[in-house]
C-alpha cells in the first residue's frame, strides 16, 4: 500500500483526485493538503511534512494559475510555481518520494503548426508560463524520480474555470464575443486525475515529461459554442480576434499537445474533448 500526498487539494484537479481516488484506488492512502495546510513556498515546512509522513508519491496540484494577474503579481507566481516546485522536488529527492507535477501548454510560444511533443523547445510568452517552465527545470535537476505532466485548458465541475463561466454567461447575457484565433485542447480535469492515479497504480513507467490533454482541437470560440449547444443556451455568440480583447498576458496562438507518449506508456484511450465536456456538464450540481 502506498501513501500519496496531494498538494493544492482545494483546486479543481485536487478535488477531482479526491473524488476518484475513493473508487479507483481504495487500496492506497491519499492525504490532501491545501495551501493553508501546507505552504509549498516554505521549504522547512515542506521537508518537515515529508519527513513525518514518509510519502511514496506526491502529486503537486498546487499552482498560481491566474495568468493575467501573474503579470503584475509576479513574485507570488514565482513563489508558488517555481520555488514551490523546487521545494517539493528537493524534499521528494531527500525522502525517496516520487513526484508527479502538473505543468502547462503555456510553456510554449505557440509558433508551431503541429501538436507539441515533450522534447520541443519551451519559450513561454507570459510570467505564468515562464514560472511554470522554471518549475519544470528545477524538478528535472533536483528530483530524478519525477513525472512532469503538461496539460491544457483545464476545466471541471469544481472551482473556477472557462466552462463554468460560460454557463453563467449563458444564463445572464444575450450575446457574447469569444476569441477564435487561439487553438488548443479543452481538458477535463477528471480525465487527467484518472491518468495520475493510473501512473501511481502501474508498474513504473519511465520518469520524465509527458503531455496529456483530451483528443481533438478547438479555439476558445469552439469551446464556448459547444458549451452553449450542450446546455441549450440561446445566447448569441460572436468570434473575435485576440487583438479585439487585449489582456495583460500574452497567450500562445497554437498550443495543442501531442499525447502519444503517455498513451503508449499507459495504454490509454483518451476521450475526445466534446465527449468529456458533456460528462462534465452532466456532473454539475
Amino acid at each position: 500500500m502506498s501513501k500519496i500526498l496531494v498538494t493544492g487539494a482545494n483546486g479543481q484537479l485536487g478535488q477531482c483526485i479526491k473524488e476518484l481516488s475513493v473508487s479507483l484506488d481504495p487500496d492506497n492512502t491519499y492525504l490532501f493538503k491545501s495551501s493553508k495546510d501546507l505552504d509549498i513556498t516554505n521549504y522547512q515546512q515542506v521537508l518537515a511534512a515529508f519527513t513525518l509522513e514518509n510519502f511514496d508519491f506526491c502529486i503537486n496540484c498546487a499552482a498560481y494559475t491566474n495568468v493575467d494577474k501573474a503579470e503584475s503579481d509576479t513574485q507570488n507566481a514565482v513563489n508558488v510555481n517555481s520555488t514551490g516546485a523546487q521545494n517539493l522536488a528537493t524534499a521528494c529527492n531527500q525522502t525517496n518520494t516520487t513526484l508527479l507535477h502538473i505543468s502547462t501548454d503555456f510553456v510554449f510560444d505557440g509558433t508551431k503548426n503541429s501538436p507539441y511533443i515533450e522534447t520541443d523547445k519551451t519559450a513561454a510568452l507570459s510570467v505564468y508560463g515562464n514560472t511554470k517552465n522554471v518549475g519544470e527545470t528545477e524538478i528535472i535537476k533536483k528530483a530524478p524520480k519525477s513525472y512532469i505532466i503538461r496539460t491544457s485548458w483545464l476545466y471541471s465541475e469544481y472551482g473556477h474555470n472557462f466552462m463554468k463561466t460560460m454557463i453563467r454567461f449563458g444564463s445572464e447575457k444575450d450575446s457574447l464575443s469569444v476569441i477564435n484565433d487561439q487553438t488548443g485542447t479543452p481538458t477535463y480535469a477528471k480525465d487527467l486525475a484518472e491518468v495520475l492515479i493510473k501512473i501511481i497504480q502501474n508498474k513504473p513507467i519511465p520518469y520524465g515529461i509527458y503531455h496529456y490533454s483530451n483528443e481533438g482541437t478547438a479555439t476558445w470560440f469552439d469551446f464556448a459554442k459547444a458549451i452553449f449547444e450542450i446546455t441549450k443556451s440561446t445566447i448569441q455568440l460572436h468570434p473575435i480576434a485576440t487583438e479585439a480583447y487585449p489582456l495583460p498576458a500574452k497567450r500562445p496562438k497554437y498550443s495543442v499537445l501531442n499525447s502519444s507518449k503517455i498513451k503508449t506508456a499507459l495504454q490509454l484511450e483518451i476521450p475526445a474533448w466534446r465527449d468529456s465536456l458533456k460528462k462534465a456538464i452532466n456532473a454539475l450540481p
